[in-house]
């Protein structure tokens, strides 16, 4: 599996709740969170076959900014 990380400006439930359906689809459900308590609010990915571009592209359709980090 790989993790990848992500800085976005997603900064509360609400935020997550509408990348929810562009995030499952690009990576699966249940292999990526949004830690909303860190400065940068990193999305991290845990996927096995998932490239960093699809996963900006799904963050950005949704109307949100991501930078991969690492």
């Amino acid at each position: 599996m790989d993790t990848m990380q992500f800085k976005t400006n997603i900064k509360c439930s609400g935020c997550i709740a509408a990348v929810t359906p562009a995030l499952n689809e690009a990576a699966g459900k249940d292999n990526w969170e949004v830690d909303l308590q860190s400065a940068d609010k990193i999305l991290t990915v845990t996927a096995a076959t998932t490239e960093g571009e699809k996963i900006k592209e799904a963050i950005e359709k949704a109307g949100y900014k991501a930078e991969q980090v690492a």
